[in-house]
């Protein structure tokens, strides 16, 4: 196991888990979307005005395919997961955490957030369409599926943690279906 990759919606909690468990495990974490907007030195509105979100996801599967090779916590981006090629790549080069959280938290944490291009020019309706059309990526991409519902981000981190642990206890060369 090199890579230890979150995936869910925005608002998920990919960030903040991400934080945590670096500092749990002593591995080091990178946040996909900031890495991105230090590369091109742009942000994540910029780029998508610039270059429309296409281009933007394709960044995303640029970072996956050239990103370091080390052992390292990645939080991903909350589209990432809708390339198949990115779920393949995220798979095949770590552990792969879904974060579950409802819609309603997610909508709490993210409606009022300027830097999220999606949000901005879109409804609430719209925004719980697209995570709903997202979900099923989500789950493809995951090796665990992480519940967030009623549950503490310490909480959440342990777990992930836990798993972490005991696999590569286990053996490194274990192959995750």
């Amino acid at each position: 196991m090199n890579k230890v990759y979150l995936v869910g919606f925005m608002g998920c909690g990919k960030s903040a888990i991400g934080k945590r468990l670096s500092f749990f495990t002593k591995l080091p974490f990178y946040d996909m979307d900031h890495e991105i907007v230090q590369k091109t030195g742009m942000t994540i509105p910029q780029i998508f005005e610039t270059f429309g979100e296409e281009r933007f996801r394709e960044m995303e599967t640029e970072f996956l395919q050239t990103f370091r090779d080390e052992k390292c916590i990645i939080a991903t981006g909350g589209g990432v997961a809708m390339r198949k090629e990115n779920r393949k790549l995220m798979r095949a080069t770590g552990l792969v955490f879904f974060l579950d959280a409802p819609f309603r938290d997610i909508w709490r944490r993210i409606a009022t957030d300027k830097n999220r291009p999606i949000v901005q020019r879109s409804s609430r309706a719209e925004i719980e369409q697209l995570y709903h059309k997202r979900y099923d990526a989500y789950k493809q991409s995951a090796h665990f599926i992480v519940q967030t519902r009623q549950r503490s981000l310490s909480k959440v981190t342990e777990y992930i943690a836990f798993q972490m642990e005991r696999l590569s206890s286990e053996t490194d060369s274990i192959e995750i279906p």
